[in-house]
């Protein structure tokens, strides 16, 4: 995709995606520290919020803070299941673009009548209902999205979070790197993508994505959804080839995000050899399948596969004829707190 052809300028998403190397670049690292502050305290961190606002940017701090070896706890799930839990040893953080998400705001008006002291927002607007029911809002700096899907600002919730955890890591590589990344983002959007994959996965009636627990193929699932309208299911790990496989049909295609190279004869020989269907690879090395070629960065590298997952799926939409900005049922706020 690129902003130079009237077919995809044209859509308020390709342009919001094409901020995106912006947002990097511009990110301010500030806020995020002293949230951290905040956390110190107890070191048990609690992520929460609906859809996108969620799912990449809290599992992707997981990740990273597994491979850190953090001392910090941190865990994810959705609102409404967090008011089950006791989390008085908890700061929690409620991610919401628009600050009004229902689960949310439901959320955060239980832990303050019940005098929890560490509830923190993250959101992109001020004056909202998350602001009064949080000890302290962080905000956004990406603008204002249009169009349904979420793009530009859930990488810089990612990337808020994933600053939070410098506390942990003297040697971040996130500023470091900063200008590389917003490079490489740019030159990932803009990637000219093989036409008879682009045909292949307009002609397939579902997208599997496949990959590690980071965020990015489940945030991918979803935006195939709003964005080629088609059905899709994220297979953690090798679920792809642990029973599904006797369901699958030759006209599905498989998307592998950075798979692991031990697990590349098992995906060839059931999926390509048994079942008869594609497979295709976003990753930074060369695979047995059609490969994205994706550049690597230090502390970026789930962002820059994001990216890439974002213009394979803008092709697909394009070259369905669907129109990227509009819905039949999806909405921008998913439940939105009236008022």
């Amino acid at each position: 995709m690129n902003l130079r052809e009237p077919r995809y300028r044209d859509f308020a998403l390709v342009r919001e995606m094409m901020e995106t190397p912006d947002v990097i670049r511009r990110f301010d690292p500030i806020p995020a520290q002293e949230a951290a502050v905040e956390v110190h305290a107890t070191r048990r961190l609690l992520l929460t919020g609906e859809g996108s606002s969620r799912i990449f940017p809290a599992k992707n701090t997981i990740y990273e803070n597994l491979k850190l070896g953090s001392p910090w706890q941190i865990m994810t799930e959705g609102a409404r299941q967090v008011q089950e839990y006791e989390l008085n040893r908890f700061a929690v953080f409620g991610a919401s673009n628009s600050g009004r998400t229902k689960e949310v705001i439901a959320l955060f008006t239980q832990l303050a009548e019940e005098g929890h002291e560490r509830r923190y927002g993250l959101t992109a607007h001020r004056g909202v209902k998350l602001e009064e029911v949080s000890v302290r809002c962080f905000y956004l700096q990406c603008g204002e999205e249009n169009a349904v899907a979420a793009t530009k600002s859930v990488v810089e919730q990612a990337l808020f979070y994933r600053t939070m955890l410098g506390e942990t890591e003297p040697d971040s590589p996130l500023a470091a790197q900063r200008d590389a990344a917003a490079e490489a983002a740019q030159a990932v959007l803009e990637m000219p993508l093989e036409a008879k994959l682009i045909e292949r996965l307009v002609a397939a009636p579902i997208i599997y994505f496949a990959g590690r627990n980071t965020g990015v193929a489940e945030e991918l699932t979803l935006k195939t959804n709003e964005i080629t309208h088609k059905k899709s299911d994220y297979l953690e790990g090798t679920y792809a080839v642990h029973g599904i496989e006797e369901v699958m049909r030759p006209d599905e295609v498989v998307v592998l995000i950075d798979p692991f190279p031990e697990e590349l004869e098992k995906f060839r020989d059931v999926l390509v050899g048994g079942v008869g269907m594609t497979v295709i690879a976003i990753s930074a090395k060369e695979t047995p399948f059609p490969t994205i070629r994706i550049p690597r960065v230090p502390g970026y590298d789930t962002v820059l596969q994001l990216l890439a997952g974002w213009n394979l799926l803008v092709e697909v939409g394009v070259a369905s004829g669907i129109n990227l900005d509009k819905a039949e049922r999806a909405r921008k706020i998913g439940n939105a707190f009236p008022g």
